[in-house]
């Protein structure tokens, strides 16, 4: 020690007070305790003591500019098993949080659950802090809020409507729509209840491996039916099921697209419908669940995440490990509102992220292809769809638009571009007039449509609504073209009932030519179109086609125990898939309802659906609320 080192010329200290050997160590222990003594209480110092800084390691200190001033408790209360991600995937929430005088959430970006690390804002979770002087009191800021109540009374329109003075015609097939759907839910909770989906024809239920393991997929996407339709005890139901039996802690492989627009999208939108708060919770928890597959070189996310541990892939057929246009380019509106109810700007980063890679990719002929390397940021192929693999991202780019109250230019912009570009190079005339969406690769055209294009019906008139003037009708007549074709494509067969794709060549016009695409799987995206070209024209040919439609499904798609897919269009003895679909119940029937309902019922105005037919609010107003400095 420096104190007890000689100086050259004179004797040691000790030797130099003239004390024995015994009373030397005597001295050397008493001294040595009295300096370990000292600096052992800079432990005991309050965390703003600036003596204290000058010894101990900066991390190390409480009061880190980069992070919330948490009382230990907060980080000895986080949970442990971190991934070897996790320190700095915490560290990046924690600022978040301090930026937005957020207390730190206790689990990761990927769900996986962490312990705090030390030095990571605070005590070290699972051991005894030293007891410290207390500390003067300092301000702290209240935790983010969403004003339920503000964002409610915003609302334009009463949510059901005011039905009022409504044919008796319209009515009666509105509460045929509602029996269907209320025979639906009664037969999958007899025999499928908190499974994914119900099997009429075997009466059992069936989880399948698209969701990572979560359960009741059913459930979670008919939760805004039913509460529409006033099924009240079925909606109480179906809340109970979330509120006990709802799991978010499971491991296995997620399609990130399906539990966003599900699962988050039904789970948002009832918790705006009801402002039940366990709706927001558990969207919340489980859009942290989905964020670990953004972390590519490019923040393209990937397509299947392991909602337990938080790794994500590609898919296998997926061309060079690609990213998919309409997977990725459908989670803005979702990620959007995950942002407005918890104050977490991490949501709204990730998908403006999305949008600036496209806009600073080059666009072969001005279109987007449907493969995208999340590593490089160049597209793989150049194959272009409004079909699967690329629909629901234009369909999300002129949503994006309105659900801002018309404030993202950026995006309607995007949308006109990719517009125009699929009207120069893909919209086509058959020989018989009928107006159709091809598919392009490379440059050569297949002249087929899938069902899945058919919701461009309804986009392509949702965007004409805003459009310049001289535009306008141009659009709507496009609309009504592209409708009308897939209405052709539902009339020409013999069940009424449209195939999976209907092609334009060899003679044979708006019908299957595959036996692989002759199938029907309940989808929705033509009542889909009914329901938007009604709502924007009052053409009556809209509820007489959608009246055909529910016709079809009680005559062939109807079982003893719910609602099937059939395999084949073409024929009037149905060979049934002993599937009755979540989206049937989230859309289809739901569009159908809609379609005889008046325009204020979940009015456009104030509500945008997500590609699920999941109603979002458009954010006409703020609606955040922070509570004032304590």
């Amino acid at each position: 020690m420096l104190l007890l080192r000689k100086l050259p010329g004179m004797p040691g200290w000790p030797a130099a007070l003239g004390l024995r050997l015994p009373q030397k160590f005597l001295f050397l222990l008493f001294l040595s305790g009295l300096l370990t003594l000292c600096f052992g209480a800079l432990f005991l110092l309050p965390d703003s003591s600036r003596f204290k800084r000058l010894f101990l390691p900066r991390r190390a200190a409480a009061g880190d500019s980069d992070l919330p001033r948490s009382p230990p408790a907060a980080a000895a209360a986080e949970p442990r098993h971190a991934s070897p991600a996790a320190p700095r995937r915490l560290r990046d929430k924690l600022r978040a949080a301090a930026r937005l005088g957020a207390p730190p959430a206790h689990t990761s970006a990927g769900g996986s659950k962490q312990q705090v690390q030390p030095g990571e804002g605070g005590a070290e979770a699972g051991t005894d802090s030293a007891p410290a002087a207390p500390a003067a009191p300092r301000q702290t800021r209240a935790p983010f809020r969403f004003d339920y109540e503000k964002f409610h009374s915003s609302l334009r329109h009463p949510v059901l409507g005011r039905r009022g003075g409504e044919e008796l015609e319209t009515r009666a097939r509105r509460l045929k729509i509602k029996e269907m759907m209320k025979f639906a839910w009664d037969n999958y909770k007899r025999y499928a209840f908190g499974k994914n989906e119900l099997r009429p024809l075997t009466k059992n239920g069936h989880i399948g491996n698209m969701f990572g393991g979560l359960r009741g997929a059913t459930i979670v996407d008919a939760l805004d039916t039913l509460y529409i339709m006033e099924l009240g005890e079925e909606f109480q139901e179906a809340k109970s099921w979330v509120e006990k039996s709802f799991d978010l802690n499971v491991n296995g492989e997620a399609s990130l697209f399906e539990v966003n627009i599900r699962y988050v999208g039904g789970l948002l939108t009832t918790y705006y419908l009801t402002g039940e708060e366990v709706f927001k919770n558990k969207a919340l928890e489980l859009g942290e669940k989905l964020l670990p597959a953004f972390n590519t070189p490019t923040g393209i996310p990937r397509g299947v995440i392991n909602l337990g541990s938080g790794m994500s892939w590609s898919w296998g057929w997926a061309s060079a490990g690609s990213s998919i246009l309409a997977e990725f380019g459908t989670l803005h509106l979702e990620f959007l509102h995950l942002t407005e109810l918890s104050g977490n700007p991490v949501f709204t980063e990730k998908v403006m992220n999305i949008r600036k890679v496209l806009n600073r990719i080059e666009k072969p002929q001005g279109l987007y292809p449907n493969f995208l390397s999340p590593v490089t940021g160049n597209w793989v192929q150049h194959h272009v769809s409004v079909g699967g693999l690329g629909d629901s991202f234009y369909e999300y780019l002129i949503k994006s638009w309105l659900m801002s109250d018309k404030r993202d230019t950026d995006a309607r912009k995007m949308y006109n571009d990719a517009l125009e570009a699929i009207e120069k190079h893909l919209v086509k005339k058959s020989a018989g007039g009928l107006t159709y969406i091809a598919e392009w690769r490379g440059g050569i055209l297949d002249h087929k449509m899938g069902h899945l294009a058919c919701f461009s019906g309804g986009m392509i008139a949702l965007g004409a609504e805003q459009a310049a003037e001289e535009k306008k009708q141009h659009y709507l007549d496009l609309a009504a073209e592209i409708t009308h074709t897939c209405h052709e494509s539902y009339a020409r067969s013999d069940t009424k009932l449209g195939p999976e794709a209907f092609r334009f060549d060899s003679g044979t016009e708006a019908m299957a030519t595959r036996l692989s695409e002759r199938y029907y799987i309940l989808r929705p995206e033509v009542v889909e179109s009914y329901m938007y070209m009604w709502r924007l024209t009052h053409d009556p040919k809209y509820r007489q086609w959608g009246w055909e439609v529910v016709k079809a499904l009680e005559k062939y798609c109807r079982v003893e125990a719910g609602f099937s897919g059939i395999r084949d269009v073409y024929t009037t003895t149905p060979n049934h898939d002993n599937m009755q679909q979540s989206f049937f119940l989230a859309e289809t029937l739901k569009y159908l309802y809609l379609l005889f309902c008046d325009d204020d019922v979940l009015s456009l105005e104030d509500w945008v659906f997500n590609t699920e037919a999941h109603p979002l609010p458009v954010n006409h107003t703020n609606f955040k609320a922070k509570a004032s400095m304590q």
